[in-house]
């Protein structure tokens, strides 16, 4: 009976006073319980009214196994007293970091967005003074990355990651990188290695594409000519192989005309061309490099290619009689009309008696000198277009 007693104050305590009386009715039934008596042994007759009470309420009252089932619920109650606690929450996470560039420097002002990647959970941070950012209460279990934006800077992301309970991440290395941009790089030249590259293209223009038209400069900003590049565009020009084609086919015209006055036949054809390779060789390089070479002015045609025509054809119809000086001023062409003199003066070395003389001189002087005229109109208007390397230029 102690035990039955000891099991029912134990369950007072734990659940309270709703089983308060139930236990106190059991312990009163326990206490005035009467002995059992085998009812075949009593005689036959109509019951006590008590007895039929008892029996009556005996279905209201709890009997002996009802308590032991209520007492053995108890223990399970003792047992287990997980049922009767409420799970605590999950212990939240924090992140926290610093927003440098790729140079260390400090980023303020940049935006944090810590983003799941499971559910639209966001949240958004802004780095203070010192580039340092927080996000606090974060679910943990849940993958996450963060994004980083500031101002004429790339965007950074970091790697997905998963947060534990009570964790305290710090995220390192974030270092946002300047914007992709072109850049531009300026190279500097002495002034030698630009003529050298000029050169290099005026030896690649000629007419339809095939007759010279080395001594022409169509670059807006020419630079003046070593010694060297001046001796360089007369080798160029005199051994091209349109050249001797041109000779070839000029001392046909001059043997069908019969000028100089050489015989015909093909002696007379090879004296003429031996003369023909002789005026243009000593033109070209008395006027294109020796004379301009001693007195520092340059050989070529400087293409103008703006302005009004009258300005244009008055620049080209002055080209045979004024240059410009290597120090980049105009000078009387002396080199130009200079050479035109000498190579006439030489070629009475080997034309004949008969078309030798100062006044012969004078005369193929002043043709030639028209023929430059009439060649600079020509190439200010005409020329360039017909030059394949010059129009890709323009």
């Amino acid at each position: 009976m102690k035990l039955y007693f000891s099991r029912a104050l134990s369950l007072v305590l734990l659940v309270g006073a709703a089983l308060v009386a139930p236990a106190a009715r059991v312990c009163a039934q326990q206490r005035l319980a009467i002995p059992t008596v085998d009812e075949n042994n009593l005689p036959d007759g109509p019951r006590p009214q008590s007895d039929a009470i008892s029996a009556q309420s005996g279905d209201e009252r709890p009997g002996n196994g009802q308590v032991e089932g209520n007492t053995a619920n108890a223990d399970e109650q003792l047992q287990n007293p997980q049922q009767f606690i409420a799970p605590l929450p999950m212990p939240t996470a924090s992140i926290s970091g610093t927003v440098t560039d790729v140079n260390g420097g400090i980023v303020g002002g940049a935006t944090i967005a810590l983003e799941s990647a499971t559910s639209k959970e966001k949240q958004t941070a802004v780095s203070n003074e010192s580039g340092a950012f927080q996000f606090e209460n974060v679910k943990s279990g849940t993958p996450y990355q963060v994004t980083i934006a500031a101002k004429n800077l790339q965007n950074w992301t970091s790697p997905a990651f998963v947060l534990k309970p009570g964790q305290y991440l710090f995220l390192t290395d974030i270092k946002l990188r300047p914007p992709d941009a072109e850049v531009s790089v300026t190279v500097y030249a002495t002034q030698e290695q630009i003529a050298t590259e000029q050169v290099r293209v005026e030896e690649k223009q000629r007419v339809l594409g095939i007759f010279p038209n080395f001594f022409v400069t169509y670059d807006p900003h020419p630079v003046p000519l070593t010694t060297k590049l001046k001796y360089r565009l007369a080798f160029k020009a005199s051994t091209d192989p349109v050249t001797f084609l041109g000779v070839f086919f000029m001392a046909a015209v001059y043997q069908a005309g019969d000028v100089p006055d050489y015989q015909q036949g093909w002696n007379g054809y090879a004296q003429r061309v031996g003369a023909g390779l002789a005026d243009t060789t000593t033109d070209i390089f008395l006027g294109g490099a020796v004379l301009p070479s001693l007195l520092h002015q340059d050989p070529r045609y400087f293409y103008q290619g703006t302005g009004t025509k009258k300005s244009r054809a008055l620049h080209a119809l002055s080209s045979p009689y004024i240059c410009k000086g290597d120090n980049g001023k105009t000078q009387p062409n002396i080199s130009s009309l200079g050479g035109d003199l000498a190579s006439g003066a030489i070629s009475n070395l080997y034309y004949p008696e008969t078309n030798r003389g100062l006044g012969l001189v004078f005369e193929g002087f002043a043709v030639t000198t028209g023929v430059r005229t009439v060649n600079a109109l020509i190439q200010e208007f005409v020329l360039r277009k017909l030059t394949p390397s010059a129009r890709q230029t323009n």
